[in-house]
């Protein structure tokens, strides 16, 4: 696969070799992201959308993303020890490669959150989540052989997770396009 033609700064490849770091940058960074998000599904702007037929309970998410985060970080911090370890150069260009998209796939999804639930912007948000799925495809695919396959096992979820979550963010979209927006919670 085509790497990446950039350099990650040193602390970005440093943090995931510790894998308590690993795991607990996503999860950190995730509850950040997210924590305005209770306020906002309580208050008008949330409740007059018209929901997705499969929308699931609000208590889902708070069970579901945690796991999510963990085992994303948990995969950086393969992507890194087989970046580290005596591989083929294609290998470690895959490895490094796969962990430049796990920071894009990260800020992506930590952009989305704010963006559909602080700006209110529904459409934006769901070019967010495109290309968020897209980049996170490409990841795993892009560090499956570095890692073995390990990191496949952690990123499948994540994977099935995003394409729901797609689902969910079109619906949001669709059902909702001729609304007027309550900009104020």
């Amino acid at each position: 696969m085509q790497s990446l033609q950039f350099a990650l700064p040193t602390v970005l490849v440093d943090i995931p070799r510790n894998p308590v770091y690993a795991i607990g940058m996503p999860l950190v960074l995730g509850s950040l992201s997210g924590y305005p998000t209770s306020s906002v599904v309580k208050g008008p702007w949330y409740k007059a959308l018209k929901k997705p037929a499969l929308n699931p309970p609000r208590a889902t998410f708070g069970i579901v993303w945690p796991v999510l985060y963990a085992s994303m970080g948990y995969a950086s911090h393969l992507a890194v020890k087989a970046y580290d370890a005596n591989l083929s150069p294609t290998s470690r260009v895959d490895a490094y490669s796969g962990l430049k998209l796990y920071y894009i796939q990260l800020g992506m999804n930590l952009a989305w959150t704010p963006i559909f639930f602080g700006l209110k912007k529904k459409g934006l948000a769901l070019v967010d989540m495109v290309s968020l799925v897209g980049t996170v495809f490409w990841m795993t695919a892009m560090l499956h052989g570095p890692t073995g396959g390990r990191s496949t096992y952690l990123l499948a979820p994540y994977c099935l997770w995003l394409s729901f979550a797609t689902y969910l963010n079109t619906s949001f979209w669709w059902n909702n396009r001729t609304k007027t927006e309550l900009k104020k919670d």
